[in-house]
């Protein structure tokens, strides 16, 4: 963004007083050509300066002129470029000054209303000073072979007031200070390319092209060849005492400028597990220009080194060498190699291998992920035309290196504060263990919206929440938390106040999640996510039924939960939290999905009718059979809630309750948890460990049942007395087996066999290992079963037929005479959460595999 974009939005009557020599018109016309001049860097009244100022007052009136051709005021604009052009042809100095006092009241302008300049803004401005001061010692260069060479100096040089042969010295030493001004520039922003580098490892944007810094550094050698040789060829003008200190700042300038141009362009990972391959690379951007021919090409080494290493490489300037590597690294042997098409000089290392890594001694209570360390890359080459051996070395960027999967979590986190808050030409590798709160905020902005890849970021509203969660402080308004600093304890050392995780431990689960599963329903702002649970009660309170949000979980890792406001049993609004959805949980069933199989969900906070809403973001279910004949089925979610509020069938009668039949015999409803079985179980079930026992919970027992519906349109294609339409039942690994009595087989106890009940779904549960034999006693309550019991087809011989129909028909006649004897009614157990707990009641379309929690049994 240039200057001139935001200057063209702001009121003319701001800038009023800065257009007395210039006209304002003039200013519209050269738009954002003006600011692309060096103005500002024209200090002085030098010959150079003269002709610098001469040459950009021909390029603006040239640049106006054709800007007036288009214009429907052609006669007037050419009449004030005529003007401009009279009054300062004569002194181009002085319209520098005008030009200058404009760009800096405009300047003043937008620093005043945005407090700040566009970075584009500052990158070329220094782009323009750094050019012409290369210019300069172009310039000088050639003063100094016009003072030795007399009368045949060039003719360029000839009109100017050459200086006396007695301040040649004096000359070359201005131009020796000059090239060390340049040198520095060149330098500095070497080290803005490698910090810009580091913050891209945040998400920052980053322009990796090194050609343009490449380039700089070319010129830059290029002008030090050519004084260095107008240097030695004025020795004797120099004396003995002059010429040695002369050559030894020359010396330095090379030296410094050929250290630093050697780079890591790729940077291995920052967060590397041992026997684990990975890549990098280095540059060496005075590679093409002053590299020696050599028979054997030029080799660089990758070590390991301990952030104790790397403070004493960088506080020896790189001119020590690596005495021992902590790590052992496979393939870390690469040719640097010159590619003169590309005009590059680079090693690239693939396939490299960390094996093992040394740790060295940690400070206080510093974890095994807090531990920094880098890989040094080195080389000796020769340069010409001198001949001169240099030994280059780089550090990467730090890495922490983990053996587990589950360090890399708290790795990241010290990465990220490292990235975020070291300082540029630091001591490897010290950073804050302070920072200001509001930096801290960019910060998780900035990484948020890079994993996510998204352009929608954190809102105030969203800071304010992350402030209290991280300082636990509820109290504290919005400004006042802008003044305060965050540790690097209260980011990933402490556990938050009745929690088992840290800050940065929760905010990188929600970055997982939304980056996994959520990104579109946060690019939509359909998101709410960083908001307290008592927050969204106040939001809701006075909200209408049906209306819901959608939030972070603050207890869980990974987690989004919706609030949603419901009438109460008294009538009063209540809001309630629907047990958080993982990653696993949304890759069985999508989040838009999961909301439309809700029907108490209404609408979106504020009022947007949730189809409205999530509509894009439903997937199409499909119906009839697929190309092989099969049946479709679908997944859906449901939440206890709704059984407990019962909802009207379109009959104005309570809804019915879709049954899964099983030879027509009642199954046990799915609330009946094996706890509360224990009264009906014990006189045929075996002591412990076979009898299951109450384990406590975070949340709930949702319904773990799975029930395959099939499409209206189908039914009425099969009998609906087929024991076929039954779906496999799912065997609790909590129930007790029993003796199969007819076949001597051991089989899973069914308390549906016997029992009544509606079936709306079956139990939960999964594969259990199958108990070893033991003889149960004899079933006293069930005496009129002297027939084999039922059996499902897969665990029927094949020489085995059904019982008659009328046996089915008596048995169902006993059973039901006897079931509340047996049976009595159960109340499902008091919830240990405010979270409804949410189900996936079927399996279907493209998702046909199941869960690892939920298995087909048998009956």
């Amino acid at each position: 963004m240039s200057l001139w974009s935001i200057i063209s939005h702001m009121p003319p009557e701001e800038f009023s007083g800065l257009f007395t020599e210039f006209p304002r018109s003039l200013r519209c016309l050269l738009a954002d050509w003006l600011e692309n001049q060096p103005w500002e860097f024209i200090n002085g009244s030098d010959a150079f300066c003269t002709n610098v100022a001469g040459g950009m007052l021909s390029a603006m009136l040239e640049k106006l002129r054709s800007a007036a051709g288009s214009n429907e005021q052609q006669c007037q604009i050419l009449q004030q470029v005529s003007s401009i052009e009279n009054t300062y042809r004569r002194d181009p100095l002085r319209l520098v000054a005008v030009l200058k006092a404009i760009l800096e009241g405009e300047k003043a302008a937008v620093l005043k209303r945005d407090r700040h300049l566009p970075l584009s803004f500052h990158r070329r401005q220094e782009e323009l000073k750094f050019s012409l001061g290369l210019q300069r010692l172009q310039h000088r260069v050639r003063e100094i072979q016009a003072l030795r060479d007399g009368p045949t100096a060039s003719p360029q040089l000839k009109t100017e007031a050459k200086p006396p042969e007695s301040e040649l010295p004096a000359l070359i030493l201005e131009a020796v200070k000059e090239l060390e001004v340049a040198k520095q520039q060149v330098l500095k922003r070497i080290q803005i390319w490698k910090r810009q580098q580091q913050l891209a490892g945040n998400g920052a944007l980053f322009e990796e092209n090194l050609a343009p810094l490449q380039k700089r550094c070319e010129s830059l050698v290029e002008v030090y060849f050519q004084l260095h040789q107008q240097v030695m060829a004025a020795s004797a003008e120099l004396g003995a005492e002059l010429l040695p200190r002369l050559l030894e700042r020359f010396n330095e300038v090379l030296s410094s400028l050929v250290k630093s141009s050697f780079l890591v362009e790729k940077q291995p990972p920052q967060v590397l597990k041992t026997q684990t391959k990975f890549q990098a690379s280095v540059r060496f951007l005075l590679g093409p220009q002053l590299l020696k021919a050599s028979a054997k090409p030029y080799m660089v080494r990758a070590d390991m080194v301990t952030e104790k290493q790397a403070r004493e490489l960088a506080l020896s300037a790189y001119n020590n060498t690596l005495s021992e590597s902590t790590g052992e690294i496979m393939h870390n042997v690469v040719a640097l190699e010159t590619n003169p098409t590309s005009g590059t000089c680079c090693a690239n290392f693939k396939n490299v291998l960390l094996k093992k890594i040394k740790r060295c001694e940690r400070k206080g209570s510093e974890s095994v992920t807090e531990e920094k360390c880098a890989v040094l890359f080195s080389t000796s080459v020769a340069l010409t035309p001198s001949n001169l051996s240099v030994h280059l070395q780089v550090l990467s960027l730090p890495i922490v290196v983990i053996v587990h999967g589950n360090q890399d979590n708290n790795a990241k986190a010290t990465v990220l504060w490292d990235n975020a808050f070291s300082e540029i030409d630091r001591v490897p590798f010290v950073v804050a263990e302070r920072v200001p709160w509001e930096k801290m905020c960019d910060t998780l902005n900035l990484k948020f919206m890079a994993e996510v890849q998204t352009t929608k970021g954190l809102l105030k509203e969203h800071y304010f929440f992350l402030a209290q969660k991280i300082f636990n402080d509820h109290s504290t308004s919005l400004e006042d938390f802008q003044s305060r600093s965050v540790s690097w304890a209260q980011f990933n050392k402490e556990i938050l106040p009745g929690r088992g995780f840290t800050f940065w431990q929760w905010f990188d689960g929600v970055l997982d999640l939304t980056k996994r599963c959520l990104k579109s329903y946060w690019s939509d702002r359909l998101i709410i996510g960083f908001i307290s649970k008592q927050y969204v009660c106040k939001l809701l309170s006075t909200e209408p039924d049906g209306t819901f949000l959608l939030r972070f979980s603050d207890s869980e890792i990974g987690g989004v939960t919706i609030a949603h406001v419901i009438r109460g049993k008294d009538g009063s609004s209540q809001v309630e939290n629907i047990q958080p959805f993982s990653a696993k949980d949304l890759s069985i069933r999508s989040l838009g999905d999961r909301i439309r199989d809700l029907g108490q969900l209404r609408n979106l906070y504020p009022n947007t009718p949730k189809d409205q809403a999530f509509g894009s973001h439903y997937n199409k279910e499909q119906t009839g059979k697929d190309g092989r004949g099969y049946v479709s089925t679908a997944i859906k979610m449901t939440v206890e809630s709704e059984r407990d509020q019962q909802p009207q069938s379109a009959g104005g009668g309570p809804r019915e309750t879709p049954q899964a039949q099983m030879f027509g015999l009642p199954m046990l409803q799915p609330e009946l948890h094996p706890e509360s079985l224990q009264s009906v179980l014990s006189p045929m079930c075996p002591p412990a460990p076979f009898c299951p026992q109450p384990i406590p919970t975070g949340y709930p027992a949702g319904e773990s049942n799975i029930n395959m519906m099939v499409s209206d349109n189908l039914q009425s294609s099969f009998p609906s007395t087929s024991p076929m339409l039954s779906p496999s039942l799912v065997m609790d690994p909590a129930l007790p087996r029993c003796q199969d009595l007819a076949f001597g087989n051991p089989l899973p106890f069914m308390p549906n066999q016997y029992m009544t009940g509606e079936a709306s779904q079956l139990l939960s549960g999964g594969p259990s290992p199958e108990p070893q034999d033991e003889e149960m006693p004899e079933l006293a309550p069930f005496t009129q079963m002297v027939d084999p019991p039922l059996q499902s087809s897969p665990r029927m011989p094949p020489s085995m037929d059904l019982p008659h129909s009328s046996d089915f028909d008596q048995f169902l006649q006993d059973v039901s005479l006897e079931g509340p004897a047996l049976c009595p009614p159960f109340t499902p157990p008091l919830q240990r959460s405010g979270y409804p707990s949410p189900n996936a009641s079927c399996w279907g379309l493209g998702e046909s595999r199941w869960d690892d929690s939920v298995r087909p049994g048998h009956a």
